[in-house]
């Protein structure tokens, strides 16, 4: 499966100047709600993510997604997988699970994003749900950018990775564009203005 083929058909793949939700700056970004605006596409693309995980033996009971970004692609996993979705959202700055959704203790759970960069905030819906009792036996994304790991690359974790080393990442691809500190952006000193295409902050 041709994972960028993908994202550039649905106009999904933007070059511009974009300020990431890491306060840093790159001329690429990923929009994955235009490709997952297409059911046939989002139901595709987590069956691929599902296969993988499949493939590993990993068993889960419940995906959890983090709001607002992961939910469709939690969703579509859930679905592929045949198991339970939930998601976590943020009160007050800090990830937590609402609306009535319950963790029983010992629940396994993969915690699903459409793109995870660094995993920060696939990390804190991570640590709600083992604060509420539940385990969480696996990380899943759509995309890789590139900063940790997936089971099945050669490409070794960057530092900035927040994911644990001990649970299992899986991502249909890795995605590796350059990111600037907002001082060092050469698109910055061309005169171009970062804007923020993502959910947090527009």
């Amino acid at each position: 499966m041709k994972i960028e083929k993908i994202y550039k058909k649905a106009d999904a793949y933007l070059e511009g100047h974009f300020l990431l939700s890491s306060g840093k700056h790159s001329q690429y970004y990923l929009q994955s709600a235009k490709v997952l605006e297409d059911p046939k596409v989002a139901g595709k693309l987590a069956k691929a993510l599902a296969k993988m995980i499949h493939k590993s033996d990993i068993q889960a009971d419940t995906v959890c997604a983090p709001a607002l970004g992961g939910i469709l692609a939690g969703y579509e996993l859930a679905r592929a997988l045949k198991i339970r979705s939930i998601f976590a959202e943020r009160v007050d700055g800090k990830m937590a699970i609402r609306r009535g959704f319950e963790v029983k203790k010992g629940e396994r759970f993969i915690i699903c994003e459409d793109i995870i960069t660094t995993g920060g905030s696939a990390l804190e819906a991570a640590s709600a749900i083992e604060n509420a009792g539940g385990i969480v036996v696996a990380f899943a994304a759509l995309a890789n950018r590139g900063f940790c790991k997936r089971a099945g690359s050669s490409q070794e974790a960057k530092p900035t990775c927040k994911l644990p080393n001990d649970v299992p990442f899986f991502a249909l691809d890795d995605f590796e564009f350059e990111i600037y500190e907002p001082q060092m952006c050469p698109l910055c000193k061309a005169g171009s203005i970062a804007y923020k295409p993502g959910s947090r902050g527009n």
